[in-house]
Protein backbone atom coordinates (compact mmCIF):
# COMPACT_ATOMS: atom_id res chain seq x y z
CA UNK A 1 0.00 0.00 0.00
CA UNK A 2 1.22 3.49 -0.62
CA UNK A 3 2.40 5.11 -3.78
CA UNK A 4 6.02 5.44 -2.75
CA UNK A 5 8.48 3.52 -4.87
CA UNK A 6 11.72 4.58 -3.24
CA UNK A 7 14.39 2.33 -1.88
CA UNK A 8 14.85 1.97 1.85
CA UNK A 9 16.73 4.94 3.16
CA UNK A 10 14.23 7.29 1.57
CA UNK A 11 10.97 5.67 2.53
CA UNK A 12 9.31 2.33 3.00
CA UNK A 13 7.44 1.11 -0.02
CA UNK A 14 5.71 -2.13 0.77
CA UNK A 15 2.21 -3.15 -0.25
CA UNK A 16 -0.28 -5.12 1.81
CA UNK A 17 -0.69 -8.77 1.10
CA UNK A 18 -2.71 -9.78 4.07
CA UNK A 19 -5.34 -12.39 3.77
CA UNK A 20 -9.06 -12.01 4.02
CA UNK A 21 -8.75 -13.20 7.59
CA UNK A 22 -6.15 -10.57 8.40
CA UNK A 23 -7.62 -7.52 6.72
CA UNK A 24 -10.56 -5.77 8.32
CA UNK A 25 -13.18 -5.62 5.57
CA UNK A 26 -10.72 -6.66 2.87
CA UNK A 27 -9.01 -3.28 2.73
CA UNK A 28 -9.09 -0.77 0.04
CA UNK A 29 -5.99 -2.74 0.38
CA UNK A 30 -3.37 -3.94 -1.94
CA UNK A 31 -5.03 -2.00 -4.59
CA UNK A 32 -6.63 1.24 -3.76
CA UNK A 33 -3.46 3.24 -3.37
CA UNK A 34 -0.77 1.37 -5.22
CA UNK A 35 -2.59 -0.13 -8.12
CA UNK A 36 -3.85 2.94 -9.92
CA UNK A 37 -3.86 2.31 -13.61
CA UNK A 38 -3.84 -1.46 -13.26
CA UNK A 39 -6.63 -3.58 -14.69
CA UNK A 40 -9.50 -4.38 -12.32
CA UNK A 41 -10.77 -7.37 -14.23
CA UNK A 42 -9.29 -10.85 -14.50
CA UNK A 43 -10.11 -11.59 -18.10
CA UNK A 44 -10.07 -14.92 -19.86
CA UNK A 45 -6.80 -15.59 -21.59
CA UNK A 46 -4.48 -18.24 -22.85
CA UNK A 47 -3.20 -21.05 -20.70
CA UNK A 48 -4.87 -23.10 -18.01
CA UNK A 49 -7.57 -24.41 -20.29
CA UNK A 50 -5.40 -26.76 -22.27
CA UNK A 51 -5.42 -24.83 -25.56
CA UNK A 52 -1.94 -25.53 -26.90
CA UNK A 53 -2.41 -23.32 -29.97
CA UNK A 54 -2.58 -20.26 -27.74
CA UNK A 55 0.63 -21.24 -25.96
CA UNK A 56 2.76 -20.20 -28.95
CA UNK A 57 3.30 -16.92 -30.76
CA UNK A 58 3.45 -16.72 -34.53
CA UNK A 59 7.24 -16.89 -34.43
CA UNK A 60 7.20 -19.98 -32.20
CA UNK A 61 7.88 -18.43 -28.80
CA UNK A 62 6.20 -19.96 -25.75
CA UNK A 63 3.56 -17.80 -24.08
CA UNK A 64 3.19 -18.02 -20.29
CA UNK A 65 0.23 -16.13 -18.84
CA UNK A 66 -0.02 -14.82 -15.29
CA UNK A 67 -3.00 -13.68 -13.20
CA UNK A 68 -1.84 -11.31 -10.46
CA UNK A 69 -3.40 -8.82 -8.05
CA UNK A 70 -2.38 -5.66 -6.26
CA UNK A 71 1.34 -4.95 -6.43
CA UNK A 72 2.95 -8.35 -6.12
CA UNK A 73 6.12 -6.76 -7.43
CA UNK A 74 7.04 -8.96 -10.38
CA UNK A 75 5.87 -6.59 -13.08
CA UNK A 76 6.54 -3.36 -11.19
CA UNK A 77 10.16 -4.26 -10.37
CA UNK A 78 10.98 -5.23 -13.95
CA UNK A 79 11.57 -8.90 -13.15
CA UNK A 80 9.22 -10.13 -15.87
CA UNK A 81 11.08 -8.10 -18.48
CA UNK A 82 14.39 -9.40 -17.19
CA UNK A 83 13.22 -13.01 -17.39
CA UNK A 84 12.10 -12.55 -20.99
CA UNK A 85 15.43 -10.95 -21.86
CA UNK A 86 17.32 -13.87 -20.31
CA UNK A 87 14.91 -16.40 -21.87
CA UNK A 88 14.18 -15.01 -25.35
CA UNK A 89 12.01 -17.99 -26.27
CA UNK A 90 9.50 -17.04 -23.52
CA UNK A 91 6.78 -14.37 -23.70
CA UNK A 92 5.08 -13.48 -20.42
CA UNK A 93 1.60 -12.02 -20.50
CA UNK A 94 0.58 -10.66 -17.10
CA UNK A 95 -2.94 -9.55 -16.22
CA UNK A 96 -3.07 -7.56 -12.98
CA UNK A 97 -6.21 -6.91 -10.99
CA UNK A 98 -5.93 -3.96 -8.65
CA UNK A 99 -8.43 -5.39 -6.19
CA UNK A 100 -7.93 -8.87 -4.74
CA UNK A 101 -11.63 -9.40 -4.11
CA UNK A 102 -12.40 -8.77 -7.80
CA UNK A 103 -9.51 -11.02 -8.74
CA UNK A 104 -10.59 -13.89 -6.52
CA UNK A 105 -14.22 -13.73 -7.61
CA UNK A 106 -13.09 -14.07 -11.22
CA UNK A 107 -10.65 -16.85 -10.32
CA UNK A 108 -13.45 -18.83 -8.67
CA UNK A 109 -15.59 -18.41 -11.80
CA UNK A 110 -12.79 -19.65 -14.05
CA UNK A 111 -12.00 -22.58 -11.76
CA UNK A 112 -15.64 -23.64 -11.80
CA UNK A 113 -15.87 -23.30 -15.58
CA UNK A 114 -12.50 -24.94 -16.24
CA UNK A 115 -11.60 -22.21 -18.72
CA UNK A 116 -10.13 -18.74 -18.78
CA UNK A 117 -7.44 -19.62 -16.27
CA UNK A 118 -3.93 -18.26 -16.57
CA UNK A 119 -0.96 -20.61 -16.55
CA UNK A 120 0.10 -19.01 -13.27
CA UNK A 121 -2.34 -17.66 -10.69
CA UNK A 122 -1.60 -15.60 -7.61
CA UNK A 123 -3.01 -16.92 -4.32
CA UNK A 124 -3.75 -14.68 -1.32
CA UNK A 125 -3.10 -16.36 2.03
CA UNK A 126 -6.68 -15.78 3.10
CA UNK A 127 -7.83 -17.92 0.17
CA UNK A 128 -5.20 -20.62 0.60
CA UNK A 129 -7.14 -23.01 2.81
CA UNK A 130 -10.26 -22.85 0.66
CA UNK A 131 -8.23 -23.63 -2.46
CA UNK A 132 -6.33 -26.41 -0.68
CA UNK A 133 -9.58 -28.02 0.45
CA UNK A 134 -11.72 -27.53 -2.65
CA UNK A 135 -9.53 -26.89 -5.70
CA UNK A 136 -6.28 -28.82 -5.14
CA UNK A 137 -6.84 -30.90 -8.28
CA UNK A 138 -6.80 -27.78 -10.46
CA UNK A 139 -3.27 -26.83 -9.37
CA UNK A 140 0.01 -28.49 -10.26
CA UNK A 141 2.00 -30.09 -7.45
CA UNK A 142 5.13 -27.97 -6.95
CA UNK A 143 6.56 -30.04 -4.09
CA UNK A 144 9.19 -31.63 -6.35
CA UNK A 145 10.50 -28.27 -7.59
CA UNK A 146 14.27 -28.18 -6.92
CA UNK A 147 15.63 -25.90 -4.22
CA UNK A 148 12.57 -25.35 -2.03
CA UNK A 149 14.52 -25.57 1.22
CA UNK A 150 15.11 -21.81 1.22
CA UNK A 151 11.57 -21.02 2.49
CA UNK A 152 10.57 -20.33 6.05
CA UNK A 153 9.01 -23.66 7.10
CA UNK A 154 5.60 -22.25 8.01
CA UNK A 155 5.16 -20.53 4.65
CA UNK A 156 4.87 -23.62 2.47
CA UNK A 157 2.72 -25.42 5.04
CA UNK A 158 -0.03 -22.88 4.37
CA UNK A 159 -0.62 -24.21 0.84
CA UNK A 160 0.17 -27.89 1.36
CA UNK A 161 -2.55 -30.56 1.23
CA UNK A 162 -2.81 -33.42 3.72
CA UNK A 163 -1.18 -35.75 1.23
CA UNK A 164 1.77 -33.41 0.67
CA UNK A 165 0.77 -31.61 -2.53
CA UNK A 166 2.18 -28.07 -2.70
CA UNK A 167 -0.17 -25.71 -4.55
CA UNK A 168 2.07 -22.65 -4.71
CA UNK A 169 5.47 -21.14 -4.01
CA UNK A 170 5.67 -18.34 -1.49
CA UNK A 171 6.19 -14.72 -2.44
CA UNK A 172 5.96 -12.31 0.50
CA UNK A 173 4.89 -12.34 4.15
CA UNK A 174 3.73 -9.88 6.82
CA UNK A 175 5.81 -10.24 9.99
CA UNK A 176 4.71 -7.84 12.71
CA UNK A 177 6.25 -5.12 14.86
CA UNK A 178 4.99 -2.09 16.78
CA UNK A 179 5.10 1.32 15.13
CA UNK A 180 5.21 4.17 17.65
CA UNK A 181 5.37 7.96 17.80
CA UNK A 182 8.52 9.06 19.57
CA UNK A 183 7.24 12.58 20.21
CA UNK A 184 4.08 11.30 21.89
CA UNK A 185 6.08 8.86 24.01
CA UNK A 186 8.32 11.71 25.13
CA UNK A 187 5.35 13.88 26.07
CA UNK A 188 4.00 11.05 28.21
CA UNK A 189 7.33 10.60 29.99
CA UNK A 190 8.19 7.29 28.31
CA UNK A 191 11.52 6.31 26.74
CA UNK A 192 11.84 7.07 23.04
CA UNK A 193 14.96 5.19 22.00
CA UNK A 194 14.12 2.00 20.12
CA UNK A 195 16.07 -0.41 22.32
CA UNK A 196 14.55 1.03 25.49
CA UNK A 197 11.04 0.93 24.05
CA UNK A 198 11.47 -2.71 23.00
CA UNK A 199 12.60 -3.56 26.52
CA UNK A 200 9.39 -2.11 27.97
CA UNK A 201 7.30 -4.94 26.51
CA UNK A 202 9.85 -7.61 25.65
CA UNK A 203 8.40 -11.12 25.59
CA UNK A 204 4.87 -10.38 26.76
CA UNK A 205 1.94 -8.57 25.13
CA UNK A 206 0.49 -7.84 28.57
CA UNK A 207 3.54 -5.62 29.15
CA UNK A 208 2.56 -3.67 26.02
CA UNK A 209 -0.84 -2.99 27.61
CA UNK A 210 0.88 -2.07 30.88
CA UNK A 211 2.93 0.51 28.98
CA UNK A 212 -0.39 1.81 27.69
CA UNK A 213 -1.46 2.40 31.27
CA UNK A 214 1.73 4.35 31.95
CA UNK A 215 1.20 6.32 28.77
CA UNK A 216 -2.35 7.21 29.80
CA UNK A 217 -1.16 8.45 33.18
CA UNK A 218 1.59 10.61 31.72
CA UNK A 219 -0.19 11.79 28.60
CA UNK A 220 -1.02 15.50 28.60
CA UNK A 221 -3.21 15.40 25.50
CA UNK A 222 -6.73 14.16 26.18
CA UNK A 223 -7.43 13.26 22.56
CA UNK A 224 -4.34 11.05 22.17
CA UNK A 225 -4.75 7.32 22.87
CA UNK A 226 -2.00 4.76 23.40
CA UNK A 227 -3.07 2.44 20.57
CA UNK A 228 -5.33 2.76 17.57
CA UNK A 229 -7.52 -0.29 18.21
CA UNK A 230 -7.81 -3.40 20.31
CA UNK A 231 -8.26 -5.45 17.13
CA UNK A 232 -4.65 -4.90 16.08
CA UNK A 233 -3.49 -6.27 19.42
CA UNK A 234 -5.82 -9.27 19.06
CA UNK A 235 -4.42 -10.01 15.57
CA UNK A 236 -0.83 -9.87 16.74
CA UNK A 237 -1.43 -12.23 19.62
CA UNK A 238 -3.26 -14.97 17.72
CA UNK A 239 -1.13 -14.94 14.57
CA UNK A 240 2.03 -15.75 16.48
CA UNK A 241 0.73 -19.20 17.34
CA UNK A 242 0.40 -22.47 15.45
CA UNK A 243 -3.37 -22.71 16.03
CA UNK A 244 -5.96 -19.96 15.98
CA UNK A 245 -9.55 -20.85 15.10
CA UNK A 246 -9.24 -24.42 13.74
CA UNK A 247 -7.30 -27.58 14.45
CA UNK A 248 -5.66 -29.82 11.86
CA UNK A 249 -8.87 -31.78 11.37
CA UNK A 250 -10.76 -28.63 10.41
CA UNK A 251 -12.68 -28.51 13.68
CA UNK A 252 -13.42 -25.15 15.32
CA UNK A 253 -11.38 -24.65 18.48
CA UNK A 254 -11.55 -20.89 19.08
CA UNK A 255 -13.83 -21.39 22.09
CA UNK A 256 -11.27 -23.61 23.82
CA UNK A 257 -8.01 -22.28 22.41
CA UNK A 258 -6.18 -20.46 25.22
CA UNK A 259 -4.37 -18.33 22.64
CA UNK A 260 -7.67 -16.88 21.40
CA UNK A 261 -9.12 -16.56 24.89
CA UNK A 262 -5.99 -14.78 26.19
CA UNK A 263 -5.93 -12.46 23.17
CA UNK A 264 -9.60 -11.62 23.67
CA UNK A 265 -9.12 -10.90 27.37
CA UNK A 266 -6.09 -8.65 26.89
CA UNK A 267 -7.61 -6.82 23.90
CA UNK A 268 -10.91 -6.32 25.70
CA UNK A 269 -9.07 -5.11 28.83
CA UNK A 270 -7.30 -2.52 26.67
CA UNK A 271 -10.62 -1.46 25.17
CA UNK A 272 -12.38 -1.20 28.54
CA UNK A 273 -9.43 0.72 30.03
CA UNK A 274 -9.68 3.50 27.48
CA UNK A 275 -6.28 2.77 25.94
CA UNK A 276 -7.53 2.77 22.35
CA UNK A 277 -8.59 5.46 19.90
CA UNK A 278 -11.47 3.16 18.84
CA UNK A 279 -10.21 3.24 15.25
CA UNK A 280 -10.06 -0.04 13.34
CA UNK A 281 -7.15 -0.19 10.94
CA UNK A 282 -8.02 0.89 7.40
CA UNK A 283 -11.50 2.00 8.43
CA UNK A 284 -12.78 5.62 8.35
CA UNK A 285 -10.87 7.85 10.72
CA UNK A 286 -7.75 5.71 10.89
CA UNK A 287 -5.80 7.47 8.13
CA UNK A 288 -6.43 10.95 9.61
CA UNK A 289 -5.42 9.50 12.97
CA UNK A 290 -2.03 8.59 11.52
CA UNK A 291 -1.52 12.15 10.30
CA UNK A 292 -2.93 13.95 13.35
CA UNK A 293 -1.28 11.91 16.10
CA UNK A 294 -4.55 10.52 17.44
CA UNK A 295 -2.73 7.46 18.77
CA UNK A 296 0.84 6.72 19.81
CA UNK A 297 1.21 3.09 18.66
CA UNK A 298 -0.15 0.64 16.14
CA UNK A 299 0.71 -3.01 15.63
CA UNK A 300 2.17 -3.02 12.12
CA UNK A 301 3.00 -5.81 9.66
CA UNK A 302 5.91 -5.03 7.34
CA UNK A 303 3.61 -4.06 4.46
CA UNK A 304 1.82 -1.45 6.58
CA UNK A 305 4.82 0.85 6.82
CA UNK A 306 4.27 2.24 3.34
CA UNK A 307 0.66 3.06 4.13
CA UNK A 308 1.61 4.79 7.38
CA UNK A 309 4.34 6.85 5.71
CA UNK A 310 1.96 7.95 2.98
CA UNK A 311 -1.02 8.78 5.16
CA UNK A 312 0.95 10.30 8.02
CA UNK A 313 2.73 12.43 5.44
CA UNK A 314 6.06 14.25 5.19
CA UNK A 315 5.30 16.38 8.26
CA UNK A 316 5.59 13.30 10.48
CA UNK A 317 8.75 11.82 9.00
CA UNK A 318 11.18 11.02 11.80
CA UNK A 319 8.46 11.16 14.45
CA UNK A 320 7.58 7.51 13.83
CA UNK A 321 9.82 4.59 14.74
CA UNK A 322 9.54 0.78 14.65
CA UNK A 323 10.15 -1.49 17.65
CA UNK A 324 10.17 -5.26 17.91
CA UNK A 325 6.87 -6.73 19.02
CA UNK A 326 6.75 -8.79 22.23
CA UNK A 327 6.35 -11.93 20.13
CA UNK A 328 6.79 -12.75 16.43
CA UNK A 329 3.60 -13.04 14.37
CA UNK A 330 2.55 -12.91 10.73
CA UNK A 331 -0.32 -11.02 9.12
CA UNK A 332 -0.37 -11.46 5.34
CA UNK A 333 1.34 -13.07 2.40
CA UNK A 334 0.74 -14.63 -0.99
CA UNK A 335 1.82 -17.39 -3.38
CA UNK A 336 2.16 -18.23 -7.07
CA UNK A 337 0.48 -21.42 -8.26
CA UNK A 338 0.65 -23.22 -11.63
CA UNK A 339 -2.49 -24.67 -13.15
CA UNK A 340 -2.54 -28.43 -13.66
CA UNK A 341 -4.01 -28.18 -17.17
CA UNK A 342 -1.66 -25.48 -18.39
CA UNK A 343 -0.24 -26.41 -21.81
CA UNK A 344 3.05 -24.84 -20.68
CA UNK A 345 3.21 -26.28 -17.18
CA UNK A 346 6.96 -26.85 -17.22
CA UNK A 347 7.74 -23.34 -18.46
CA UNK A 348 5.29 -21.85 -15.96
CA UNK A 349 6.84 -23.84 -13.10
CA UNK A 350 10.32 -22.69 -14.11
CA UNK A 351 9.14 -19.08 -14.11
CA UNK A 352 7.46 -19.36 -10.70
CA UNK A 353 10.55 -20.98 -9.19
CA UNK A 354 12.74 -18.17 -10.56
CA UNK A 355 10.44 -15.35 -9.45
CA UNK A 356 10.26 -16.70 -5.90
CA UNK A 357 13.95 -17.60 -5.57
CA UNK A 358 15.88 -15.85 -2.76
CA UNK A 359 17.68 -13.48 -5.14
CA UNK A 360 14.46 -12.22 -6.69
CA UNK A 361 12.70 -11.92 -3.33
CA UNK A 362 15.57 -9.81 -2.02
CA UNK A 363 15.48 -7.71 -5.18
CA UNK A 364 11.75 -6.98 -4.83
CA UNK A 365 12.25 -6.08 -1.17
CA UNK A 366 14.94 -3.60 -2.09
CA UNK A 367 12.83 -2.11 -4.89
CA UNK A 368 9.34 -2.17 -3.39
CA UNK A 369 9.55 -3.35 0.21
CA UNK A 370 7.63 -6.63 -0.14
CA UNK A 371 9.01 -8.72 2.71
CA UNK A 372 10.53 -12.08 1.66
CA UNK A 373 9.20 -15.49 2.68
CA UNK A 374 12.61 -16.96 1.89
CA UNK A 375 14.77 -17.45 4.98
CA UNK A 376 17.80 -17.30 2.69
CA UNK A 377 16.69 -13.91 1.37
CA UNK A 378 16.24 -12.64 4.93
CA UNK A 379 19.96 -13.04 5.53
CA UNK A 380 21.09 -11.18 2.40
CA UNK A 381 22.63 -7.70 2.85
CA UNK A 382 19.76 -6.17 0.87
CA UNK A 383 17.18 -7.42 3.37
CA UNK A 384 19.06 -7.76 6.66
CA UNK A 385 20.50 -4.29 6.20
CA UNK A 386 17.25 -2.65 5.11
CA UNK A 387 16.36 0.59 6.91
CA UNK A 388 13.59 3.16 6.69
CA UNK A 389 14.44 6.85 6.80
CA UNK A 390 10.80 7.78 7.40
CA UNK A 391 10.74 5.61 10.51
CA UNK A 392 13.85 7.15 12.08
CA UNK A 393 16.23 4.84 10.19
CA UNK A 394 14.71 1.82 11.90
CA UNK A 395 16.51 -1.41 10.89
CA UNK A 396 13.32 -2.88 9.50
CA UNK A 397 15.03 -5.72 7.65
CA UNK A 398 16.40 -7.04 10.93
CA UNK A 399 13.29 -6.31 13.00
CA UNK A 400 10.82 -7.97 10.65
CA UNK A 401 13.27 -10.72 9.72
CA UNK A 402 13.70 -11.72 13.36
CA UNK A 403 9.92 -11.69 13.83
CA UNK A 404 9.48 -14.00 10.83
CA UNK A 405 11.95 -16.49 12.28
CA UNK A 406 10.09 -16.61 15.61
CA UNK A 407 6.86 -17.90 14.05
CA UNK A 408 6.09 -21.61 14.61
CA UNK A 409 7.05 -23.98 11.79
CA UNK A 410 3.40 -24.61 11.00
CA UNK A 411 0.36 -22.35 11.03
CA UNK A 412 -3.03 -24.02 10.72
CA UNK A 413 -5.55 -22.20 8.55
CA UNK A 414 -9.29 -22.79 8.25
CA UNK A 415 -11.89 -22.16 5.58
CA UNK A 416 -13.75 -19.51 7.53
CA UNK A 417 -10.73 -17.80 9.07
CA UNK A 418 -11.64 -14.50 7.43
CA UNK A 419 -15.23 -14.53 8.61
CA UNK A 420 -14.21 -15.47 12.14
CA UNK A 421 -11.50 -12.83 12.28
CA UNK A 422 -13.90 -10.12 11.11
CA UNK A 423 -16.47 -11.28 13.66
CA UNK A 424 -13.96 -11.02 16.50
CA UNK A 425 -13.00 -7.54 15.28
CA UNK A 426 -16.66 -6.51 15.30
CA UNK A 427 -17.00 -7.93 18.81
CA UNK A 428 -14.11 -5.86 20.12
CA UNK A 429 -15.61 -2.83 18.43
CA UNK A 430 -18.78 -3.42 20.45
CA UNK A 431 -16.70 -2.91 23.58
CA UNK A 432 -14.91 0.17 22.25
CA UNK A 433 -17.79 2.01 20.62
CA UNK A 434 -21.00 0.62 22.15
CA UNK A 435 -19.95 0.22 25.75
CA UNK A 436 -20.66 -3.51 25.86
CA UNK A 437 -18.92 -5.57 28.50
CA UNK A 438 -16.31 -8.13 27.42
CA UNK A 439 -18.66 -10.96 28.41
CA UNK A 440 -21.58 -9.51 26.45
CA UNK A 441 -19.40 -8.96 23.41
CA UNK A 442 -17.97 -12.50 23.59
CA UNK A 443 -21.45 -14.00 23.81
CA UNK A 444 -22.60 -12.10 20.72
CA UNK A 445 -19.38 -12.91 18.87
CA UNK A 446 -19.68 -16.60 19.67
CA UNK A 447 -23.28 -16.69 18.46
CA UNK A 448 -22.35 -14.95 15.20
CA UNK A 449 -19.42 -17.28 14.54
CA UNK A 450 -21.52 -20.38 15.12
CA UNK A 451 -24.16 -19.08 12.73
CA UNK A 452 -21.58 -18.17 10.07
CA UNK A 453 -19.80 -21.54 10.24
CA UNK A 454 -22.78 -23.91 10.17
Amino acid sequence: MGTARHRFGSTVSARPTGPLSRFPSRLPARAAVVAAGLSLVLVAGCGGGGDTDKAKTKDGKTVVSMGLFGVMGFKESGLLDRYMKENPDIVIESDVSGDEQTYYTALQTHLAAGSGLKDIQGIEIGRAKELVDTQAGKFADLSKTPGLDHYLPWKSSQVTTDDGKLLGLGTDIGPMAVCYRKDLFEQAGLPTERAEVEELWAGDWSKYVDVGGDFKKGNKKDKVAFMDSSTGLFNAMIYGDEKQFYDKDGELIYNDNPVVKDAWKLASDAAESGLTAKLRQFQPGWDPGLANGTFATTVCPAWMLAHISEKAGPANEGKWDVARAPKGANWGGSFLGVMENSPVKKEATDLVAWLTAPEQQAFIFEKLGNFPSSKTALDTPEVAGGKSAYFSDAPIGQIFGDAAKEIPDEQILGRKDGTIKDTFSAGLQMIETQGKSADEAWKTTDERIKKATR
